[in-house]
């Protein structure tokens, strides 16, 4: 059974953000489902842009980067 959100797409973006991890900085996962059916792709690449924060996806996983330092891929 697939619970929805009981936050509004605005409250979800908020609750991410503003969490003890992105304020400091640091790296979060979550899964492409989830931003997809509780926010929707085009909102939340809409919001990381405005933060100035990168992502990328692998495997159905989303690695946000809660920063603006470059990002490297090593292999």
């Amino acid at each position: 059974m697939t619970l929805a959100s009981p936050l509004s797409p605005q409250a979800w973006l908020h609750s991410l953000f503003a969490s003890r991890a992105a304020i400091s900085g640091q790296v979060m996962r979550r899964k492409a489902r989830d931003i997809e059916k509780f926010v929707g792709r085009r909102a939340f690449e809409a919001e990381l842009k405005r933060r100035g924060y990168q992502a990328v996806e692998n495997a159905g996983q989303v690695i946000i980067f809660c920063h603006r330092e470059p990002i490297r891929r090593i292999v």
